[in-house]
């Protein structure tokens, strides 16, 4: 199959031509790389989604938080596409990819579409690949693209760099307020949700909501937010209470942005991150061929010996590369 018809089909909304773009676009071999950028370039021009970035702690609720969610949007008429980050082994590099089961009833749903990809070795709570998957997502016709990250905790911002807003689900009496002032992902979240506000959690969860507003407070206001923003909030997936007034809070905060420019900004810093991204990815990948790979491997060598620093063997790397050597 040639590249415009593969992009025809995905643009016709067909499922499976999505899901083996999804797979040719995480590939690592060369041929496959190729084929990829071509399909993408293919695609650029089309609507744009509502791209949500979604962290939290593992065991706080996020894929029964989605499955919710995402069937009160399909109940809506819109089309959900879910792409889910499931933890890759350190040693083995498989992954459980067991998201479909645990969205079981969103997996029928026609106007649902999850995916489950392994993280691998790349950090930051997303796939390497995964904002190429968002794009065949929009371009398949979807209008909300759920990104849900690994959920690992403080450091997991990557997600923030490709999505137009950033949701924390956070579980009752998981912190107090100095914890919510923490810098990282605290203050990358455009609105935190405490979940599992319901039967003998609920007190807890709304002392959790009142010191993560108070917190929120104490943070500077950012340029892209109007005020109020961002905001804590409590839910509860499993009776599904609070998710209509978290969806209401996500559109008042997507509608103030794409008014006074601050979505078209976001998004085109974004582009410029994940073109320094593979520029720094690449060299990497350069650096594990010949003849690079045998000064590698020398040097590291000789740090291993003793005979160099860590700093200084690296200083000498960049310099023979600085020669082309």
């Amino acid at each position: 199959m040639d590249i415009q018809e593969r992009a025809r089909l995905i643009r016709a909304g067909d499922r499976r031509a999505l899901a083996r773009a999804i797979t040719l676009v995480e590939s690592a071999r060369p041929d496959h790389r190729a084929e990829a950028l071509a399909l993408l370039d293919a695609l650029r021009s089309g609507p744009q989604a509502l791209r949500i970035g979604l962290s939290g702690t593992p065991g706080v609720g996020k894929s029964t938080f989605i499955e919710t969610f995402g069937l009160m949007l399909t109940a809506k008429g819109l089309k959900v596409a879910v792409l889910a980050v499931d933890p890759s082994s350190s040693r083995s590099g498989g992954s459980i990819l067991g998201d479909k089961t645990r969205m079981e009833r969103l997996s029928r749903d026609p106007n649902a579409f999850i995916r489950p990809s392994p993280s691998q070795s790349q950090l930051g709570g997303v796939a390497r690949r995964t904002r190429e998957a968002v794009a065949l997502c929009e371009a398949a016709g979807f209008d909300i693209v759920l990104i849900e990250t690994v959920g690992v905790g403080q450091s997991e911002t990557v997600v923030a760099e490709l999505s137009d807003l950033f949701v924390l689900l956070l579980a009752p009496a998981g912190g107090d307020e100095l914890q919510g002032v923490k810098r990282g992902i605290m203050e990358m979240a455009d609105l935190i949700l405490v979940n599992k506000a319901d039967g003998d959690l609920k007190a807890a969860a709304m002392r959790t909501v009142a010191d993560y507003a108070g917190a929120l407070h104490l943070l500077r206001r950012r340029p892209q937010d109007p005020k109020g923003f961002p905001k804590a909030l409590p839910v509860s997936a499993l009776a599904d209470e609070g998710l209509a007034q978290a969806w209401d809070e996500i559109q008042i905060l997507t509608a103030w942005r794409k008014e006074h420019g601050h979505w078209d900004r976001t998004r085109a810093t974004q582009a410029r991150h994940w073109f320094q991204e593979e520029v720094r990815q690449g060299l990497l990948a350069a650096l594990m061929r010949e003849p690079q790979k045998g000064l590698m491997t020398s040097l590291g060598d000789r740090v291993a010996a003793g005979d160099l620093t860590p700093e200084a063997a690296a200083t000498r790397m960049l310099e023979l590369l600085g020669r082309g050597r």
